[in-house]
């Protein structure tokens, strides 16, 4: 009797985008806890090439150096890939944009979109953020104990959001206070790894944030 062909396990793939200037030890935090609480088969790193909600703000780092922590924070991490698809496009940086060409690139793939609770907050401000719910499931992390609640305006449009909660402790690092300690000189060590710090120190970035 020939044998019955086993039905393919449906890929898995996470979206863990963000500006990462720079990438620090939360992140990693994070995107270990997404991989292994989800059962993700990648996760996929995106630096932001022009992050919409930033514009106007503080000029970030260039690409070829946010590209290259990221780099260095990921290798050799078990299901964890550089992206750099928001980095080579023009224009602000849509999520969206990303999901639909994730979910043409990889047809029946499970798309999940790793977020704190500030973003889903403000989700209902995003580009086309209902065709985004159309594409991808929510994967969201509260901090400090917060409730993981979409915003009311969110919940008005799809009262049974979807959302996957990631169990996580507190990770006291943000790229703000990296910067801050980049241009005081301080050792970088205990927020971005070794290999991170050194690329600070050696490209000379933050020094004077």
């Amino acid at each position: 009797m020939a044998e019955q062909a086993q039905p393919q396990q449906r890929l898995k793939l996470g979206l863990f985008g963000g500006s990462f200037d720079p990438v620090h030890l939360g992140h990693l935090a994070l995107a270990r806890v997404a991989r292994d609480q989800l059962g993700l088969d990648q996760v996929l790193w995106l630096p932001a090439g022009q992050p919409w909600q930033k514009l106007g703000q503080r000029a970030m780092t260039a690409a070829v150096h946010r590209q290259a922590m990221v780099a260095l924070t990921i290798a050799g991490e078990a299901g964890m890939l550089l992206d750099t698809r928001e980095l080579l496009r023009a224009g602000p940086s849509y999520t969206v944009d990303t999901a639909e060409a994730l979910a043409r690139q990889h047809p029946g793939a499970e798309l999940l979109l790793i977020i704190g609770q500030d973003q889903l907050g403000r989700l209902h401000s995003w580009q086309r953020w209902q065709d985004l719910l159309g594409l991808v499931r929510l994967a969201v992390v509260a901090r400090d104990g917060q409730e993981v609640r979409a915003s009311a305006e969110v919940l008005a449009d799809v009262p049974a959001l979807p959302i996957e909660r990631l169990a996580m402790p507190a990770v006291p690092i943000s790229s703000t206070l990296v910067r801050a300690a980049a241009s005081r000189g301080e050792d970088l060590t205990p927020m971005v790894g070794k290999k991170v710090a050194g690329y600070i120190a050696q490209h000379r970035l933050y020094s004077e944030y």
